[in-house]
């Protein structure tokens, strides 16, 4: 916590007890508050694994600040937005096969809510588990899995921090092979900004899956500021 924080004389401090890696965790915020004296301050930790927890983490904040009626209220126009996405996507003849990469070295997949994210937008998601965090992936399985296209993500970074690690998935033996590759499919978007951020723009994430996925279905209004298409040096389409 900032030093100034407590000149602030906050009421209500909202924290997340969901990675200690990302951001303070739970325990550094109430260690900081214990040398606040005996100032009552309400703390609201956050911790959502899947798209059922950002939904009531929403509420729960909203809750907190004494608005718990518009936090639903919220709550059902972002599902409302997911569910229209989700029937237009169900229209789609295809349903591409997709590596979702939240990390690139070590390599991870996305986990917790992006499954969910990849079914929505009408694809079929090769590596993680909705609900559970992001695994440990091994480059091989990607190989071996031969996706039809590679979104990369990682966690907390933006779009031009990541194409500065791109290096180290082109550098991989059978980078050249992909089917991805080969066919101009490897995609980068702003983890920090969209996906990795368990709020409402959770929905706008879902927005910029759908463009990726399906672009024949979607009109691409978050191309160039949520995600881009990935130039990759050894791209050789079909």
């Amino acid at each position: 916590m900032r030093r100034g924080s407590k000149a602030l004389r906050p009421d209500i401090i909202v924290t997340q007890d969901q990675c200690d890696v990302c951001a303070v965790s739970l325990k550094d915020v109430e260690a900081a508050l214990c040398t606040w004296g005996g100032r009552k301050v309400e703390i609201v930790s956050l911790k959502p694994d899947a798209l059922a927890d950002i939904w009531e983490d929403i509420t729960k904040v909203a809750r907190a600040l004494g608005r718990e009626r518009q936090g639903k209220r919220l709550v059902e126009e972002l599902k409302a937005r997911m569910v229209s996405i989700a029937e237009q996507s169900g229209a789609a003849r295809t349903r591409p096969r997709g590596a979702m990469i939240e990390w690139v070295d070590p390599l991870m997949a996305g986990g917790n809510w992006m499954p969910e994210l990849v079914q929505l937008a009408g694809g079929d998601n090769l590596f993680g588990v909705a609900g559970q965090p992001s695994p440990w992936l091994d480059w091989d399985e990607v190989v071996t899995a031969d996706p039809d296209l590679i979104l990369v993500h990682p966690c907390g970074f933006d779009m031009a921090r990541t194409l500065q690690e791109m290096l180290l998935l082109e550098h991989r033996s059978g980078w050249r092979e992909l089917k991805a590759v080969r066919r101009g499919r490897i995609f980068v978007a702003d983890g920090n900004q969209y996906f990795n951020r368990p709020g409402p723009r959770i929905v706008e994430s879902l927005e910029i899956m759908a463009e990726i996925f399906h672009p024949e279905l979607f009109p691409t209004r978050h191309e160039g500021e949520g995600w881009i298409r990935y130039a990759a040096r050894n791209d050789q389409r079909d």
